[in-house]
């Protein structure tokens, strides 16, 4: 697999040339792009580890996680440069698609081999494939017989963010695998030169870079070097000083690129789309031929050869005569050219098109152009979460006309939520009818609803045949809460032999709710033998609550000793309640040794508890570095009820400014719960001057609330423009727009 890595051009694998170089080169020929010196900074030392670790015959991965042209790619190459010599080679799978060439060919993957995941959301986070794209990178890492490997990646911040987050309680959870694979293997790196980078990137500017030499002129201050050499300066000025045919269509491709179109655009969805970005005096003057003007504008480079919006095509499938059909089809490519929008432009418009709501025309170009399902059921998802109900409607029908069943479930959703129970039920029969699990589950939850329980177990029975696992769950719950526990039993035992051990938890937790303290333990048991400790600490918390306290450290201690740190973190609390806060710190430093991601927020509240509020703050910020802010959230809440709300407010504006601006929110809620509107509305205020949807819709209930009606509507239209997956749900939306919400923002009429 992959050839020599000194066989390698650097920017065959997506390092960003940083500029022509014609020195030596007779005229006429191809100018050469070649690499400016090279800066180690402290994440290099974290790679070079794991080069050594692999070259030594213990395979590693690391993705490295950082914003557009940070220099992510580039320090995996310098990483892998000291087995040039070892005889390693390098594999980038990319054709007939990353996903499908990596799906395809993983399993061939030889030794001392360097597997390059570069921009790693067109693998792992591939819809159909990116979660067995995971299991299969598990595998080759824990395959002693196949390594040594060396698995380099990069991801930006925000794909890192929605593979490793979990989701809400009840809902999907469409990355598990990836989130498994990712965990410990990450690593940050910062967005600009600290001084000691500086200092280094002079010298080498004074032994003779020119490159180097020329990007110190711009960046000498705010250390954003390598976003300078690989143009980013030159494709924003392209931006911000086009033409307004220039800025539509820049602005159509940011939009379609953050709300879920692939990397390829068509031409033709793009200049349809770009249409509403006009004004109407720009739209009137546009001259004919105009499209054709702003697309060579576009295409002409910056430096470093990029352009802001570059013409781009697929590579064709080529496999040989005989070869198996691959499990998954290639997806249909629209007739006509394609572009692709410049890395740096797609994450700038994320980042400043944030709040705003595409027009009708790019959601019609889109119904129009469009035909890859997975795009257009991104879309549709975008519309929904921005209220824009009637296109998320038709996007879905869209899907749903090229054969994807889960589509219809979709409609079927929408129609339920609607109050059109008859079309709900007659398009997920539909989809049910032609195989779709999901389509079962959702008419046995609909019969549920409607008290039919029989209905409901029978197509129960059905998902679980059909595969879906969870209704051998529900199945076990409903027998049991029937009274008919050796069904309810053999269900769970069904789900846990297929998987799903904490089906027995479930059924467990019941039985001790019923008094039948032995039968619960049994289940438990058996569902931590099955890989599910869950239930022990779930029972140990229930036995704690009612007193049992040897009861419960018993079942504490064995979920610990079977490698559960949640249980010693527990038990940690138990020891505090009881008035032993050594044995308490110890368990909780235990759990720290053993990385329980619990562990600092632990400390941070057991810390204030004991009134070391400094030490409390302290931990409670390593948590939030970390990613959990719940500690700085709790510490908050802890001394407003304390009466210190100044102190609340002093850490709820600390973590804003590490960017965790749902501690504001939480705040405020408090002080609303609490009566003071006006402190409350302050703090709602802050956070959704940064664009916080969830803080804006706060307001826009306070200002509800007062009579305001006018400035509520307008503010919750424009958490609506931010799309936040929660907001259709609220029933206050839709009884100001119970039809949707127009692309423009002004209510839908009945549809």
């Amino acid at each position: 697999m992959g050839k020599p890595i000194s066989d390698w051009n650097p920017h065959d694998l997506e390092i960003h040339p940083a500029g022509p170089v014609l020195k030596g080169y007779e005229s006429g020929t191809v100018p050469i792009a070649v690499l400016p010196g090279y800066v180690p900074r402290l994440h290099d030392q974290v790679l070079t580890e794991a080069v050594q670790d692999a070259s030594a015959g213990r395979s590693r991965m690391v993705i490295l996680v950082g914003s557009s042209s940070t220099g992510k790619t580039r320090a995996c190459w310098e990483s892998v440069q000291p087995l040039t010599h070892k005889g390693w080679g390098l594999w980038h799978p990319f054709d007939p698609t990353r996903a499908q060439a990596a799906l395809d060919d993983l399993r061939r993957v030889e030794p001392c081999t360097v597997v390059w995941l570069n921009e790693a959301q067109h693998y792992l986070g591939e819809p159909r494939v990116g979660e067995q794209l995971a299991a299969a990178v598990h595998r080759l890492l824990t395959d002693s017989g196949r390594g040594p490997v060396l698995i380099l990646g990069t991801l930006w911040p925000e794909y890192a963010d929605q593979y490793t987050v979990l989701p809400p309680a009840g809902s999907p959870d469409p990355h598990s695998r990836v989130r498994e694979i990712l965990a410990g293997r990450t690593l940050t790196i910062p967005d600009t030169f600290d001084q000691d980078a500086l200092r280094a990137t002079a010298a080498l500017a004074q032994g003779g870079d020119e490159l180097l030499a020329d990007a110190l002129t711009r960046t000498s201050t705010d250390g954003r070097v390598t976003q300078d050499l690989a143009g980013a300066p030159e494709l924003l000025r392209r931006y911000e000083q086009g033409t307004p045919a220039v800025r539509a269509v820049m602005e159509a491709a940011m939009d379609a690129r953050r709300l879920g179109v692939g990397l390829h655009l068509p031409q033709a969805f793009l200049i349809d789309a770009a249409i509403d970005y006009l004004s109407d005096w720009d739209y009137n003057q546009l001259a004919e031929g105009w499209a054709e003007t702003a697309f060579a504008d576009l295409a002409r480079p910056v430096h470093g050869k990029q352009a802001p919006l570059r013409r781009t095509s697929t590579r064709p499938e080529r496999r040989p005569p005989g070869s198996p059909t691959p499990a998954t089809p290639p997806v249909a490519q629209s007739a006509g050219p394609a572009f692709r929008l410049a890395d740096y432009l797609e994450q700038h418009g994320r980042s400043t098109r944030r709040a705003k709501c595409p027009p009708a025309s790019f959601w019609h170009a889109a119904y129009t152009h469009l035909s890859n399902p997975d795009e257009l059921s991104s879309l549709a998802r975008a519309a929904e979460s921005r209220f824009r109900l009637q296109w998320a409607y038709h996007l879905r029908h869209q899907v749903a006309d090229s054969g994807r069943l889960d589509a219809l479930v979709e409609l079927a959703r929408m129609r339920a939520k609607a109050g059109d129970q008859g079309g709900a039920e007659a398009l997920a029969l539909q989809a049910a009818e032609a195989g779709n699990a999901s389509a079962l589950f959702f008419l046995a939850r609909m019969r549920a609803d409607a008290g039919d329980r029989d209905g409901a177990e029978a197509f129960y029975r059905k998902a679980a045949d059909a595969g879906k696992v969870f209704a051998l769950v529900v199945l076990a719950l409903m027998r049991e809460e029937g009274g008919d526990r050796d069904g309810a039993e053999a269900f769970a035992l069904q789900a846990a032999e297929a998987g799903r051990p904490d089906a027995l938890v479930d059924v467990a937790l019941m039985r001790e709710s019923d008094g039948d303290r032995d039968g619960a333990e049994a289940l438990v048991l058996q569902a931590a033998e099955a890989g599910d400790t869950n239930g022990l600490v779930e029972l140990a918390r229930v036995r704690e609550e009612v007193g049992d306290e040897d009861g419960a450290e018993a079942l504490y201690r064995r979920a610990a000793d079977a490698g559960d740190s949640r249980a010693l973190t527990d038990l940690a609390w138990m020891r505090a309640k009881a008035g032993d806060r050594a044995e308490a710190e110890a368990l909780v430093r235990q759990a720290a040794d053993e990385g329980s991601p619990r562990a600092l927020f632990d400390q941070a509240l057991m810390r204030e508890e004991a009134g070391q509020r400094g030490e409390a703050e302290a931990f409670a910020l390593q948590a939030a570095e970390a990613g959990n802010v719940d500690a700085l959230i709790d510490l908050a809440s802890m001394r407003e009820e304390d009466g210190d709300r100044d102190g609340a407010e002093a850490l709820a504006l600390r973590a804003a400014d590490a960017g965790h601006l749902e501690t504001l929110v939480e705040l405020a809620l408090m002080r609303a719960k609490a009566g003071d509107q006006a402190r409350a509305e302050a703090l709602a205020l802050r956070a959704a001057g940064a664009g916080n949807a969830r803080a804006l819709f706060l307001l826009a209930l306070m200002r509800e609330e007062t009579g305001d009606r006018a400035e509520a509507k307008a503010l919750a239209l424009q958490a609506a423009d931010i799309g936040v997956d929660w907001l259709h749900e609220q029933q206050d939306l839709g009884g100001w727009w119970p039809y949707g919400l127009d692309p423009d923002g002004t209510p839908t009429k009945p549809w």
